[in-house]
């Protein structure tokens, strides 16, 4: 049985053949992160078995205070809520990674869920890319320090957002994408908007 067809929710956008090497023509660019394993989590902090199943699965601490991350090679997890954890991998190790937080949790009470068809990333740079986002969501942008990962509004829609280097990954679901690229190149005309390629943000 052959696998599924999975494709960018922003493929009818055509931003393949928009993109070309970040430069100073544009003062915000985006690049779509290539499709990626999205693994939901569930579980007590309270329970200590819990915590410590889950470090020695993903092989970097669970972050149990508000609004953080940790990360272990290429694999990341956001805090989403007390009792929620996002995990962001590589999607060839996802099988793995399931496998391994399958074993640690046995007889745990805990939640797994592979929600990698439901998501997918956006990366946001360029000398405007701070001013850009502050026409987009309440958060205080300006304030969102590296290592911290929020949940917030963008327009009518719904993201987490975190720092990544001088930019900013926007993490959302699929059926937002459209409506939150659009509303990103719409916010960023004063400035100047362009697709970066893969290459010039290492999102390859």
């Amino acid at each position: 049985m052959s696998e599924p067809l999975m494709q960018s929710p922003l493929h009818d956008l055509g931003l393949a053949a928009r993109a070309r090497a970040i430069d100073d023509s544009a003062g915000t660019w985006a690049c779509e992160r290539p499709l990626a394993a999205f693994i939901s989590l569930r579980g007590h902090v309270s329970d200590a078995a819990f915590v410590a199943a889950v470090s020695k699965a993903l092989g970097t601490a669970l972050p149990v205070k508000p609004c953080t991350t940790s990360e272990a090679a290429q694999t990341k997890v956001l805090w989403l809520s007390p009792d929620e954890w996002m995990i962001v991998a590589p999607r060839a190790e996802k099988a793995r990674l399931l496998a391994a937080l399958g074993a640690s949790l046995k007889g745990i009470r805990s939640q797994v869920i592979d929600n990698s068809g439901g998501y997918t990333q956006v990366v946001l740079t360029g000398g405007y890319a701070t001013d850009v986002l502050a026409h987009t969501t309440v958060y205080d942008v300006h304030a969102l320090e590296p290592g911290r990962v929020v949940g917030t509004t963008f327009g009518k829609a719904s993201l987490y957002l975190r720092r990544d280097g001088d930019g900013y990954v926007l993490l959302f679901r699929r059926s937002f994408a459209d409506y939150i690229l659009r509303y990103l190149e719409r916010a960023a005309g004063p400035y100047g908007f362009a697709v970066a390629s893969a290459e010039t943000t290492g999102t390859s």
